[in-house]
């Protein structure tokens, strides 16, 4: 019998190396995507079915157990770099980055999205986060002294009109704030402060966290995240906010988002990173805004506003321009980084976007 299992381990693994890196990349991809719809969905399946007068699946309670559920597969995965002959490699600069790293992309950037979420149409926040991608380019420049050819720079200014448009384009709404003539949502705030922690995160990473193995990053990040964003939580919403985190039909559905969108699309995101270049796996995240807005309308039923198809033409050309430039340099810059590192990680994450926690 464990002959049996044994052997039936090693043809699935030849089989999982016989499939290109891209598709363990397109189907991530396509599952970060929707996670945003399906994060909305369902908790207004939760609000249908109230527990002791709470919604067992607050966002909260999603992003909490998510990342629990992510930092179990993490660990499992980069179980080899937790090495304590390997840990104590790492400075004190760098355990003090990691932290604030972990807080910014770990902790506020998706409790930021989880609440724009509860307040606006999720091809807002789709949109909207699309303005990481420019701010980190812009501060690379700013504070790292990146070089960057036109066309990338092209392609972000282009994208940070297309978000701004898709801000200040919204038909005014009573919850609405009007700020110099322009009428801005809390929740399109929530998602562009959202998207600036997450590129404060990133410059301080490609600065500091050079040498730090990918496998400690992202198993701190999500861990110190986790812990922050309990922490944080109790503090200003009290114990009773997580009430419903034991309730059985909570996690019902959290089997099912953390079994695909969790577990699936982490581990086929990380097997595909191992397996692709890092302009390769760009190239692929760039779509996954587009998924995410078609995801907003077959899930949701979200039709795209005025202001959403100007914003979110632009942007994907924005998009499209800064590809044309990250190909154009990869024989430099690009192709010597190794999705293995730090920088390279977080330069993809930037083009995904939301992956779900």
């Amino acid at each position: 019998m464990t002959h049996s299992s044994s052997k039936g381990a090693t043809l699935l693994r030849q089989l999982m190396q016989r499939i290109p890196g891209q598709a363990y990349l397109w189907v991530a991809v396509l599952i970060f995507g929707a996670s945003s719809a399906v994060t909305r969905k369902i908790t207004e399946i939760g609000a249908q079915n109230f527990v002791d007068g709470r919604n067992p699946i607050s966002l909260c309670n999603v992003l909490f157990v998510g990342n629990l559920c992510a930092l179990l597969i993490l660990v499992i995965i980069h179980r080899r770099q937790w090495h304590w002959t390997l840990l104590k490699q790492r400075s004190q600069q760098e355990w003090r980055t990691l932290f604030v790293v972990a807080v910014l992309s770990g902790a506020l950037a998706p409790g930021l999205i989880f609440q724009a979420l509860a307040l606006t149409d999720v091809t807002n926040v789709v949109l909207i986060g699309r303005l990481e991608p420019p701010l980190t380019l812009a501060l690379s420049i700013w504070l790292l002294r990146d070089r960057v050819n036109g066309w990338e720079a092209t392609g972000a200014i282009v994208a940070f009109i297309g978000v701004a448009l898709t801000i200040v384009l919204q038909p005014a709404k009573e919850t609405m704030m009007q700020m110099g003539g322009v009428h801005l949502g809390l929740g399109e705030l929530l998602a562009a402060a959202g998207a600036i922690a997450l590129a404060v995160a990133t410059i301080l990473g490609k600065k500091r966290l050079s040498k730090v193995p990918l496998g400690v990053f992202t198993i701190v990040r999500t861990g110190v995240g986790t812990v922050i964003f309990f922490v944080a939580a109790l503090v200003l919403y009290g114990p009773a906010h997580f009430m419903g985190a034991l309730s059985p039909f909570l996690w019902q559905w959290m089997l099912a988002y953390g079994g695909v969108i969790v577990v699936v699309g982490q581990s086929f995101w990380l097997t595909g990173l191992r397996a692709s270049s890092v302009s390769t796996a760009s190239v692929v995240g760039s779509f996954a805004p587009i998924v995410g807005i078609v995801a907003a309308y077959e899930i949701l039923g979200e039709i795209p506003t005025r202001a959403q198809y100007i914003g979110g033409s632009i942007i994907l050309l924005g998009l499209l321009l800064s590809q044309i430039g990250l190909q154009r340099q990869a024989a430099r810059r690009v192709a010597a980084a190794t999705v293995d590192s730090v920088p390279a990680e977080q330069t993809i994450e930037a083009g995904v976007g939301f992956k779900g926690i």
